[in-house]
């Protein structure tokens, strides 16, 4: 009888287990799959008109001024933007518990629509959809500066450790902020980079009567600017996260 109770209270103990493993997996799809009543919708976050995914754009952007900036700036037909509060969670420290405790996470999560890529003890996905992405671009658009790549840093972590097969299958990008304004006359040019600006002084504008200037963070930025520079497909520059990268990164880190 000390056996077989011995044994009855293990598989009770497992039964147990496997009941509370479901009921955390079914409520973790139910907190972080966005639905389409009001009650789920993220407060921070303005939709685009748009119903058609392939062409819808998330723009992930660094603070409430950016936001304010990007929001008069972008297209509303086919530009959707989401604020991110600071330097959120390193998700590749921190336990899955924790990071879904973290309401900027938790939203990010739930305007993506496609859920989170959990590995549990059978290294199965569990609760992602990618036919669910609501975004055929995922756009993070930080200033170009230590604080802004840091952010980026972070975002992508993120994106990486829950969302590894949006990296895989090329959904995000990265909105590269020009660094300098040059202008001469009524025109303006814009550089990426110290060479980029040297190349154009001493090239197209050598001995003309220039300005230049650092250029302002994305919340500083006029409308107009922020179009030309960040949010119009034809002039901005978006780098492609490609997952060679995220791979050597993984095995930097």
């Amino acid at each position: 009888k000390a056996d077989a109770d011995k044994l009855s209270e293990q598989v009770l103990i497992n039964k147990r287990s496997r009941e509370k493993a479901e009921n955390t997996r079914l409520n973790l799809k139910k907190t972080l799959q966005s639905g389409n009543d009001l009650t789920s919708r993220v407060e921070t976050f303005v939709d685009c008109r748009s119903r058609k995914v392939e062409e819808r754009e998330l723009f992930i952007v660094e603070g409430k001024s950016a936001m304010g900036a990007c929001v008069q700036a972008r297209n509303p037909d086919f530009q959707a933007i989401i604020p991110v509060r600071g330097k959120i969670l390193n998700c590749l420290k921190s336990e899955y518990d924790k990071i879904f405790k973290s309401e900027i996470i938790t939203d990010l999560i739930k305007v993506l629509g496609c859920g989170v890529e959990v590995k549990n003890k059978n290294k199965e996905m569990v609760t992602f959809d990618l036919n669910l992405l609501r975004f055929s671009k995922v756009i993070i658009c930080t200033d170009a500066d230590v604080d802004g790549f840091q952010i980026r840093t972070l975002i992508l972590t993120m994106l990486y450790r829950l969302t590894p097969t949006l990296i895989q299958q090329g959904y995000v990008y990265i909105a590269e902020s020009p660094l300098y304004e040059i202008n001469y006359k009524e025109q303006t040019w814009f550089a990426y980079s110290d060479k980029e600006k040297n190349d154009i002084v001493s090239g197209e504008l050598a001995g003309k009567k220039i300005s230049i200037q650092r250029s302002k963070g994305l919340g500083e930025n006029e409308p107009d600017m922020m179009w030309m520079t960040t949010m119009n497909p034809a002039s901005r520059r978006l780098i492609k996260v490609m997952p060679e990268e995220a791979a050597a990164t993984a095995m930097m880190f």
